[in-house]
């Protein structure tokens, strides 16, 4: 595995999401874990991993925290009755085509339904992304409903994972954006890259260094063993550009539920000037429902990571929460 991941350095990063891991067998077999034979062709929304990311995966252990995010598991083919498959009530704030309007001061556009890795977690696995499937011609049109709110001053891309469109198609996309004066904050949110850091090209730390558009990204990073030495260079390379980035995590059962591994993680993104800003509760969305934690277990967790960092480090803890005016953050716990 780790040949393979190094032949995947001198590859471009369309070439990376062409190998990735999309059959479960294969990749426990590359990360030395048993395969306990779970047919997972019920579910449906398949594996997808890129090689990059699964060479950080500890090799021979079944609960290692990248592992656990992304492998098919029995427990997602459970129906909860507190589970949705829109648990975000998005379609209620979908304005147009791939154009969420949730928040007053912004909207959100669904550039893309794919990802480069298929997160267990996701709150969108079950997002109707054929009925928002638009050309960057008809992205374009659909950017008129700006003109009709002019209290909205922030474009977010999001999707799927809006980096996996090209650097091309974000140029003309961005370029539509800054047509309307009264844009002041582009904001992405991606894992794209995260989980091949060769996403981070030239071109697109040039197009985001010259738009006017304050420029930032978010990343989705749950645990410090994410960040490798790629990862660090891309960040660094995005800084340079004069991006600012945040990160944004979910509080997982089997990832990430203790402090101190929380702590590591923001130590490390300041190292590479991320500011840790979210820790997100999970999204009750149907299939994930093995990541939830107990509310006595969260609280102990947060109390536990905000005296072990300084309150810059400390992400604040929040929950999304369908129909909401804004994210419910929480002090010093639920």
């Amino acid at each position: 595995m780790t040949l393979i991941y190094r032949e995947s350095q001198s590859l471009s990063w369309q070439q990376q999401l062409q190998q990735a891991f999309t059959c479960r067998t294969t990749l426990l077999a590359a990360v030395d874990v048993a395969d306990n034979r779970f047919n997972d062709e019920a579910i449906n929304f398949p594996l997808l991993v890129p090689q990059a990311y699964a060479n950080r995966i500890r090799k021979g252990d079944p609960k290692d925290p990248l592992l656990a995010q992304i492998l098919t598991v029995g427990d997602e083919l459970i129906e909860h009755p507190d589970y949705s498959s829109d648990p975000l009530a998005e379609a209620e704030f979908t304005v147009a085509p791939g154009i969420i309007h949730k928040y007053r001061s912004r909207i959100l556009l669904v550039l893309s339904g794919k990802c480069a890795v298929n997160c267990r977690y996701c709150f969108r696995r079950h997002f109707p992304y054929e009925d928002n499937r638009l050309s960057t011609a008809q992205w374009q049109s659909s950017l008129s409903y700006l003109s009709d709110h002019p209290e909205v001053n922030e474009v977010i891309l999001s999707g799927g994972d809006p980096l996996m469109l090209n650097d091309k198609s974000l140029q003309s996309l961005i370029r539509a954006i800054e047509a309307y004066p009264q844009i002041k904050r582009l904001r992405i949110h991606t894992r794209l890259p995260l989980v091949i850091p060769a996403r981070v090209t030239n071109e697109l730390c040039q197009l985001l260094q010259n738009t006017r558009l304050n420029a930032q990204l978010v990343w989705h990073i749950n645990h410090p063993n994410e960040i490798d030495e790629e990862v660090a260079e891309a960040a660094l390379k995005l800084h340079r550009s004069g991006v600012r980035q945040f990160n944004q995590s979910v509080l997982l059962a089997g990832v990430n539920n203790c402090s101190t591994t929380l702590a590591v993680l923001s130590e490390k993104l300041d190292d590479l000037n991320i500011q840790p800003y979210y820790l997100h509760l999970l999204d009750r969305v149907q299939g994930a429902a093995h990541f939830q934690l107990s509310a006595d277990d969260i609280n102990r967790i947060y109390q536990q990571l905000c005296a072990l960092l300084p309150g810059t480090l400390t992400p604040k803890l929040s929950r999304e929460e369908a129909g909401g005016s804004a994210k419910t953050v929480f002090g010093n716990g639920l």
